[in-house]
């Protein structure tokens, strides 16, 4: 009688393959922590466009936390600053840009006055010191806030960029600049997710003009 033995080996996968996995597990954790520890739900973005332009308006839903608060009590300014890039589909390459506008945010304090005042500049983004500014003042934060996070009727692109017949991509982003801290209070926000106040919203372009 013949006997056939199956001798079990223990299989190891290589190194590098380990190695990979263990990185991918590692970043699909930190995207996971990211997305639930997310205070700011993505933004709802508008998009109206004719034989003119592209206009867009949304409204922004977030609080400001406490330790940003208590800066501005202390007559520290804050600044935010909202982007729109509009792209148009190449299925050959990369997307191509063929807009870029920004529109920045200067939040004070006055405690003389108990005031408070918002600068708003809005211009390319390349160029955004060059653009129009508004200033306005407040009894209260929340009124401040409030025209902070409104959008409305903003022209993000001239028809003249947009080529008849292809697919367009609207990116939108919003965040705190904290590079516009004074240096000590920059380096003390690192780490802490409390001055990480950042969203960004994707939508596509409709072909045809609004009637």
């Amino acid at each position: 009688m013949m006997v056939f033995t199956t001798h079990c080996s223990k299989s190891r996968w290589p190194s590098w393959l380990a190695w990979l996995l263990a990185v991918l597990l590692c970043v699909t954790a930190a995207c996971t922590v990211r997305a639930e520890g997310s205070s700011s739900p993505v933004p709802d973005i508008k998009l109206e466009r004719n034989d003119e332009g592209v206009w867009l308006s949304t409204t922004l839903k977030f609080e400001l936390p406490g330790v940003v608060e208590d800066a501005l009590l202390k007559g520290i300014p804050v600044h935010f600053v909202a982007d729109v890039d509009v792209f148009r589909d190449r299925w050959y390459w990369f997307n191509r840009k063929v807009s870029s506008v920004q529109r920045r945010f200067r939040l004070a304090y006055h405690p003389l006055t108990r005031r408070w005042r918002l600068n708003v500049t809005e211009g390319e983004a390349s160029d955004s010191e060059q653009g129009l500014t508004l200033n306005q003042n407040f009894e209260n934060l929340q009124d401040a806030m409030n025209a902070a996070q409104r959008f409305s009727h903003w022209r993000i692109v001239d028809a003249s960029h947009l080529e008849a017949g292809a697919k367009h991509w609207v990116e939108f982003r919003f965040r705190l600049d904290v590079a516009q801290l004074p240096r000590p209070l920059q380096i003390g926000t690192l780490g802490q997710s409390d001055w990480q106040i950042s969203m960004t919203a994707g939508k596509v372009l409709p072909l045809e003009s609004a009637q």
